[in-house]
């Protein structure tokens, strides 16, 4: 370890954080030390701020999970990455025993540990993580943009779990960081896509990267997806709004035989229209999280410019201003991506 004591965040409670001084933890067996140059801020990182996780993650956590970085060194054992390459973390450890597991899900492990939250995480200037969550960047593909492939990932999972196929028309509810990249890895996957999204700031960059929109709220979104498909609806919907609005809509635009996602985390039980379900001969699939072959095609996808990365990332803040950071995503409606530059690194 190339440092005696590093920068790191803590998150303390009541919608605060601390930056302080700590001392790295230097990588055991089969683990790597990672200098981390960017860390997104996302979803779950503001439901950690508002105190909505503090049973989970307590008071002493430094949390953050959609990082690049550079590994710095590593522990005995660790044969697949060497210290000076280019990273990303699949912030995912797994049992390796448990059903899920032994069928060779590990990425839906009934003991899942998620790097970040479970454990400490990237809003630190060196992160300690298991080898076998690494994958290596190439060396064109910048730090910053680089730190979008974990949501990218998301995006990956969510459009290769819906089977999408070249021409199928595509509804995504919902167009915060998720939804517009769920949109522009199935607009990549040859979909025609329509965003459906309220917020007027984020209808705004749906249109900036080239999107056709619909604000479910001046428009009747159903009737604008039938007029646009010739009454059929579209053959693959991605709920990533996670309000029972959006839950409503993936029925009532859905085609026969279409495909709805669920991508998105619901604060409650939403009530789903059954009905269409029969109607319609409708599947509806679950997707959590990420799998190794969605990282890779996430970096593919961002090298070749299939994601707007400079579009996507709104603000970059150094890790001192975590706080303001924070607290500008709570009262700034215009944010896409928000990053931290956590260290010199580029």
């Amino acid at each position: 370890m190339s440092a005696d004591t590093i920068s790191a965040a803590f998150y303390r409670g009541d919608r605060t954080f601390s930056v302080e001084q700590a001392k790295p933890q230097d990588p055991g067996p089969g683990e790597a030390a990672i200098r981390i140059a960017y860390c997104g801020i996302c979803g779950t990182d503001m439901h950690v701020f508002h105190g909505n996780m503090d049973a989970r993650v307590g008071l002493n956590r430094v949390i953050g999970h959609e990082m690049s970085g550079i590994v710095d060194s590593v522990g005995a054992g660790v044969t697949n990455v060497v210290a000076g390459q280019k990273v990303v973390v699949r912030p995912l450890d797994h049992c390796g025993e448990c059903p899920a597991c032994t069928a060779g899900h590990f990425h839906i492990c009934h003991k899942l540990k998620f790097l970040g939250l479970d454990t400490d995480g990237a809003m630190q200037e060196v992160w300690t993580v298991p080898a076998h969550t690494l994958h290596i960047l190439p060396d064109d593909l910048r730090l910053d943009h680089a730190a979008l492939i974990e949501p990218v990932a998301v995006a990956c999972h969510d459009v290769r779990l819906s089977g999408l196929q070249p021409g199928e028309d595509v509804v995504v509810i919902g167009g915060g960081p998720i939804g517009v990249l769920v949109a522009m890895v199935a607009r990549d996957a040859g979909g025609n896509v329509v965003i459906s999204e309220v917020n007027p700031h984020r209808l705004a960059i749906a249109q900036k990267l080239g999107f056709d929109t619909v604000n479910p709220a001046e428009e009747d979104l159903p009737a604008v997806i039938n007029a646009r498909t010739g009454d059929k609806g579209a053959d693959v919907v991605f709920e990533v709004s996670g309000t029972q609005p959006g839950v409503d809509a993936m029925t009532a635009v859905a085609a026969t035989r279409a495909r709805i996602v669920m991508v998105a985390i619901h604060a409650q039980k939403p009530q789903i229209d059954l009905f269409q379900f029969f109607w319609r001969e409708l599947k509806l699939i679950g997707a959590r999280v990420y799998e190794p072959e969605d990282y890779e095609k996430a970096i593919a996808t961002i090298l070749s410019g299939g994601v707007d990365a400079d579009t996507i990332i709104t603000d970059v803040s150094p890790l001192a201003d975590i706080q303001s950071a924070f607290e500008s995503l709570d009262s700034s409606p215009t944010a896409m991506k928000s990053l931290i530059k956590v260290g010199e690194l580029a």
